[in-house]
Formats: structure tokens, C-alpha cells, sequence
């Protein structure tokens, strides 16, 4: 990880590596916690940086079950609305039984399959708008896989922002510091590597 995503020579690429890049962030800001602290929710949000890698890992999971099945619509979620939204708050939620290894280790898994889909999709093929969501527009049949591309780039982004201030109220670490701290970069005037406090 790099401490901007790498230029490139072409839109896919491009694509490719700010995906990455916000895909990273969330390694850095969960670096050196304790799974108490990854589970603790310091602010005034109710979510937590553990909670909030697992949706990074499911909002990607999902998106790219949609992508694999363009033109057509991934199987229909046949279970009863309460069950799925049982599952969809559970997505947000870092629980007693999960550890942040665990979810860190799914994170970097599905992490690895969005590039790699992403790296041999069309742009162009058309994704279903899913018009049971109340979210999405209701006037719009299709998005495309580049735009997908985009609406990750923006989930994983606002996410790791959640994320920067949940860090800073657990510690006080700022992702800069953080970053330096896993990737080893020296001090500097301008930032000191995250170390655990005695």
C-alpha cells in the first residue's frame, strides 16, 4: 500500500488501483487493535471499526455476485424479510464470537476477488438496477460494471472515513501515522509510524 493509489495507463487500471487503495485502508486503520477495541464503538455512531470491516468484505461480496450475473439479476434472496434484514444489520456488526483477524483475513480474500473480477469484466455490460431496494432509482433499469466499480470506490471511501474518526476516538491514531506504522515507513517531521503504547 502506498501512501496514494499508483498512476496507470488506462481507465480499467485506474479503476483497479483506487479500488486498491481504499481497499488497504481499512488494514491500516484496524492496525494494532485489540478485538475489544475493534468491537468498541467510541463515538457517537453506533458502528465500529470491526462491524465496519465486515461490511467492506459483504457490500463487495454482494456487488460482485451482481456483476458476475450481468446482464441478468443474481437469484433472488427467497428468505423472509426479516431474516435478511437480520443479515443486513448483522453486516454492520463485529460480534463476541468473531475475532478481527477473522474478518481482516475475509476482508483480504474478497478484496482479492473484486480485483480480479474487475480486472477481466466488461465495463460496458449492463447490471440490473434491483428495484426492491428503496435507495436505488426507480427510473433506471441498468447501471453498467464500470459504474459499479465506482459505487465500491465511493462505499469503500465513506467507510474508511467512518472508520479514521472511530480510530482516532479509540486511540488517537490518525491513518497517516497508521500507514507509516504498516508499511514501515521512516519518521519524519511531517509523520511518526503508529507504535503501541506501553
Amino acid at each position: 500500500m502506498d501512501g496514494m493509489p499508483l498512476p496507470a495507463a488506462d481507465e480499467r487500471q485506474t479503476l483497479i488501483e483506487f479500488l486498491r487503495f481504499n481497499q488497504n485502508a481499512f488494514f491500516a486503520v484496524a492496525y494494532g487493535l485489540t478485538d475489544e477495541q475493534a468491537r468498541s464503538k467510541p463515538s457517537v455512531s453506533a458502528l465500529s471499526i470491526g462491524g465496519l470491516v465486515k461490511h467492506a468484505a459483504d457490500v463487495q461480496r454482494s456487488w460482485m455476485e451482481r456483476v458476475k450475473a450481468a446482464p441478468d439479476s443474481p437469484p433472488r434472496d427467497e428468505r423472509p424479510f426479516d431474516k435478511q434484514v437480520a443479515d443486513y444489520e448483522d453486516q454492520y456488526l463485529m460480534r463476541d464470537d468473531e475475532t478481527l483477524d477473522e474478518l481482516l483475513d475475509k476482508l483480504r480474500a474478497q478484496n482479492e476477488d473484486t480485483l480480479r473480477i474487475f480486472a477481466d469484466a466488461d465495463l460496458d455490460t449492463q447490471v440490473p438496477v434491483p428495484h426492491d431496494v428503496p435507495w436505488f432509482p426507480q427510473d433506471l433499469d441498468f447501471w453498467n460494471v464500470r459504474w459499479v466499480a465506482m459505487h465500491i470506490v465511493e462505499e469503500l471511501t465513506r467507510h474508511a472515513g467512518h472508520c479514521d474518526i472511530i480510530r482516532e476516538s479509540i486511540d488517537g491514531a490518525t491513518m497517516y501515522e497508521l500507514m507509516a506504522g504498516t508499511l514501515g515507513w521512516p519518521e519524519t517531521d511531517w509523520v511518526k509510524p503508529w507504535r503501541k503504547s506501553a
